[in-house]
Order: structure tokens, then C-alpha cells, then sequence
């Protein structure tokens, strides 16, 4: 995990079965900010922000990418921008 000032980053390496639940826990947990899922080249394959209090009908098309990716993907990592306890001042 790398750390700075700003923000707490940690990242997962996932195969593609477990893209979706990986995504789906990290929102569950409740303190990311951003989601950025990058491929085995290490290129942006999709990123998304996320706000506090998001609701399942607004996380629905994110699930909908996430799932479509799941398909199309072997290995990925799946950065994850937490928020600071200060962030939340």
C-alpha cells in the first residue's frame, strides 16, 4: 500500500471471476473515493469516482462495466484511492 499526503492507495491483483465481488466489497467497506481497474499492461481500463452515500441505483451501471469487463478480462489490478480521516472533517 502507498501512502501520501492527499490520499491512502492500496491495490489487489484479481483474476477476471473476481473482478465484480472485489469491486462490490471495496464499495461495501465504504471509504474509497476512486476506482481505477488497469489490465495486465498496466493501461487504464476503466476508472470511476465514487461519492459517500452512493446508492445501489446509481452503483447499478458501474456493476453493469464492471461485469461486462469481468468477461473480456484474464488478469487485472484494481487500485483503490481511499479517503483520509481528515477528508471526512
Amino acid at each position: 500500500m502507498v501512502q501520501n499526503k492527499k490520499s491512502n492507495h492500496e491495490s489487489f491483483k484479481v483474476s477476471g471471476d473476481e473482478i465484480l465481488s472485489k469491486v462490490k466489497e471495496i464499495i461495501k467497506e465504504g471509504n474509497a473515493r476512486r476506482i481505477i481497474i488497469k489490465n495486465e499492461k498496466d493501461e487504464t481500463i476503466m476508472e470511476f469516482p465514487l461519492t459517500i452515500g452512493a446508492i445501489g441505483v446509481v452503483l447499478a451501471p458501474i456493476f453493469a462495466a464492471v461485469g461486462t469487463l469481468t468477461a473480456l478480462a484474464t488478469h487485472c489490478t484494481i487500485i483503490v484511492e481511499k479517503r483520509n480521516s481528515e477528508d471526512e472533517k
